[in-house]
């Protein structure tokens, strides 16, 4: 009896039980995109992906969503009397279409007559029967989660992180290391890895020497700001940690870079990052770079090293050539929006690789793109006119300039602390032939004259900043004029592949350019060849420079040879600056 008391009062006692948790009707609506998409769990089990008109009353998809619910009801009282035949017990599953309701945040019921798009909103709550459901309009989602295939101790791991109503810097990062076998055994046959959380809840992840022949798993919840979050989603490395280089040639370059720098100054980087369509051919590792170890020329590798480098600048404007369209979307664009920077990508026509200039978002908004090809904007452009009409006097010279693949990017960024200032930032990369000075100087040409059309008449008087490797060196024509302004006829460069393809003309630009690095012994430096092909060239006029970033020593760029090499990962070496507004 005192059992019987004891157990009643318990029951007495025992607080209610919690309602059950909602299920969760998750429905899809963008602008761009006529219908909206619902997707849900039906009571009887079945998922249901539903497609309407975003204009529809809101009452057909309710019958619609009845009509399948009795569907569903009906299949299991179908089952449930070949269960009762079979002689298995089994309940009565009602066959008639139940209530179907949405109701607002507000808890008052919407009216059948509104239109999908207004009726389906975030927090509205869906009523099948005795189910409910709540709407999770447009959730965060994760559309991509990649991880690097090449992993290197000591150098940052940067997932591909692709969203939709989300944005990966409000996304949550879980990092877990694989559990190392004890010594004696491992898991049993069968079994998966063992994964231990680490400490580190960053999007960039960088594994010591104690994970090396370990592998990762990133779990990462998809977050848009606002406190909603998403379904987490999980990947796993392909391969362990391996152990990296050691130190390599732009540590030291580090010291000077740790932070970004402060407001009215600007980072710029320039740099030729070797694109894998030219590493990887027989000619460059036989000829070109055959002092270096064929793992470092490998795309994986030398993109571990790429983005360490990259990185470590605390840039504000990062201009790149060389880039092949794979690494742009693969690699540099997810690795350096981990570290708060845009990217911008411009691809040559007849190849795979083209330019990308980076901005920091925190700093700079863009305001508008100007990229041209040089061949193309030659002939259709108006601003070229004068130019095109002399060169045509020299057809042999002409075709050639019509037949390279040189692009320029300009972008016009604003500052984001004071939308006063402006600046149009451009990156090139000119023709590499040595015997090509003439074909540069017209793409030089070219260029100037774009830039002015964008830095004089669309935005008047803003600044230039003008990046590239321009393959010239400060002997050159090319050289000479950007910085004095002009060119003469008679210089030696218009002869530069001989006198049958000798054309004169003077040209002249009307900037004050200035080569904020100076003019180094050499920006690349392979076995065959070293000298100074790239620039950072500002307007004098506007910009001053506060520091040159020092560049490698001789030893340090010489520890294997040349570059490329183990601790290096282009045969160039970037430019970098800090810049002031006068």
């Amino acid at each position: 009896m005192w059992r019987r008391l004891r157990s009643a009062l318990g029951r007495l006692r025992a607080p209610p039980a919690a309602p059950p948790a909602m299920e969760r009707a998750v429905v899809r609506c963008v602008p761009s995109e006529p219908k909206l998409t619902l997707q849900l769990v039906l009571p009887d089990g079945s998922a249901r992906h539903m497609q309407r008109d975003k204009a529809e009353p809101l009452g057909r998809v309710l019958a619609r969503i009845a009509a399948n619910t009795a569907k569903g009801n009906a299949k299991a009282a179908k089952k449930s009397k070949k269960a009762r035949a079979a002689g298995a017990p089994a309940e009565e599953a009602p066959a008639e279409a139940p209530a179907v309701l949405l109701f607002s945040r507000d808890g008052e019921a919407v009216a059948e007559d509104v239109p999908n798009a207004a009726a389906w909103q975030d927090g509205a709550v869906l009523h099948i029967g005795e189910a409910r459901y709540r709407v999770e309009r447009n959730r965060p989602t994760l559309t991509e989660l990649r991880l690097p295939r090449s992993l290197l101790a000591g150098f940052p791991v940067c997932p591909k992180v692709n969203t939709e109503f989300a944005a990966p810097q409000h996304c949550l990062f879980r990092w877990y290391q694989e559990q190392r076998p004890s010594a004696g055994g491992g898991a049993a046959a069968g079994d998966g890895p063992s994964w231990v959380e680490t400490a580190v809840a960053e999007r960039v992840f960088i594994p010591s020497n104690a994970l090396v022949g370990l592998r990762l798993k990133l779990q990462c919840t998809p977050g848009d700001g606002a406190q909603r979050y998403g379904l987490p989603r999980e990947v796993e490395s392909s391969g362990p940690v391996e152990a990296g280089p050691g130190a390599c040639i732009f540590d030291s370059r580090h010291v000077y870079t740790r932070k970004v720098c402060g407001e009215g100054s600007v980072r710029a980087v320039t740099y030729n990052i070797l694109a894998d369509i030219y590493a990887q051919t027989e000619y460059s590792r036989t000829v070109l770079y055959p002092y270096c170890a064929p793992y470092a020329l490998e795309l994986d590798y030398r993109q571990n090293l790429l983005k360490k480098e990259l990185a470590g600048y605390s840039a504000d404007l990062i201009c790149l050539q060389e880039v092949d369209k794979s690494v742009f979307v693969e690699s540099l664009a997810p690795a350096l929006d981990a570290f708060g920077l845009e990217g911008l990508f411009k691809i040559k026509e007849k190849q795979h690789e083209g330019l990308a200039t980076f901005y920091r978002r925190d700093k700079f908004s863009l305001l508008s793109q100007h990229d041209i090809a040089f061949s193309e904007a030659l002939l259709s452009d108006p601003v070229h006119k004068e130019l095109c009409d002399k060169l045509a006097k020299y057809p042999l010279v002409q075709e050639k300039v019509l037949q390279r693949s040189s692009v320029l990017q300009v972008s016009v960024l604003q500052s984001t602390s004071d939308p006063s200032r402006k600046v149009c930032v451009a990156n090139t990369h000119l023709y590499w032939h040595p015997k090509g000075g003439h074909i540069r100087l017209v793409q030089i040409s070219v260029a100037l004259s774009h830039i002015k059309h964008v830095a004089c008449d669309l935005y008047p008087s803003i600044p230039v900043i003008f990046c590239g490797d321009f393959n010239s060196t400060p002997s050159s024509g090319t050289y000479s004029f950007i910085n004095s302004g002009s060119i003469a006829e008679d210089h030696k460069d218009w002869v530069s592949n001989g006198e049958e393809e000798k054309c004169n003309m003077p040209l002249s630009h009307p900037f004050k350019l200035l080569s904020a690095c100076g003019e180094p012994a050499y920006t690349n430096y392979v076995g065959g060849f070293h000298g100074c092909l790239d620039y950072i060239f500002i307007d004098r006029n506007s910009l001053e420079v506060e520091q040159v970033i020092p560049l490698p020593s001789h030893e340090e760029v010489t520890t294997h040879q040349a570059l490329p090499s183990v601790s290096h990962p282009s045969d160039h070496i970037a430019l970098i600056c800090d810049l002031k507004w006068k």
